[in-house]
């Protein structure tokens, strides 16, 4: 078990890595971008695309592998006044929504993404199905991170009520 922690730490922080190397390249491109543009007046469009693409993949990488559960962003007010067998419940129910419209429309996302593969980007001569694949990584990503949690559910566990203690903890 130690050693599955171990590896799963050393993952994260590969993944953390990733998403801080995107945001360098992001930032660098956007420096060249306002440098191009103002200082010689000559827009450069390929800074601009990168810097793009470089957001969707940040923020879709990051929500998939580096943002731990507490960590996200919810509205939680109806869940903060339940208790801990309706927040099972509740939690047992968004899980299993999840997992049902991202395991429904994962057909056609592959679909969409594999089917850009006859478009290029504007000035990187980027295949979309490239650009766009980071959608099917992270919503593959969603549906192990709700089966687990699914599973942590059914197991009796009150991911909501630990999630709420957790992020009151880090304060």
């Amino acid at each position: 078990m130690e050693r599955l922690t171990a590896i799963g730490l050393w993952l994260r922080r590969r993944a953390e890595n990733i998403a801080a190397l995107m945001l360098a390249v992001m930032f660098v491109a956007f420096i060249v971008q306002v440098a191009f543009r103002y200082l010689l007046n000559l827009p450069v469009g390929g800074a601009s695309e990168l810097t793009v693409i470089m957001w969707l993949w940040l923020v879709l990488w990051g929500a998939s592998f580096v943002l731990k559960e507490r960590e996200e962003i919810r509205f939680d007010f109806l869940l903060s006044n339940v208790g801990p067998k309706a927040r099972r419940v509740m939690s047992f129910l968004a899980c299993a929504a999840l997992l049902f419209l991202y395991g429904y429309s994962l057909p056609a996302v592959w679909d969409f993404v594999t089917f850009m593969k006859i478009q290029e980007t504007s000035y990187l001569d980027i295949r979309y199905d490239w650009v766009f694949s980071i959608y099917v990584i992270f919503a593959v990503a969603t549906l192990l991170r709700y089966a687990w949690l699914l599973l942590a559910t059914l197991r009796g566990r009150d991911v909501e009520g630990a999630r709420s203690a957790g992020a009151e903890g880090d304060q």
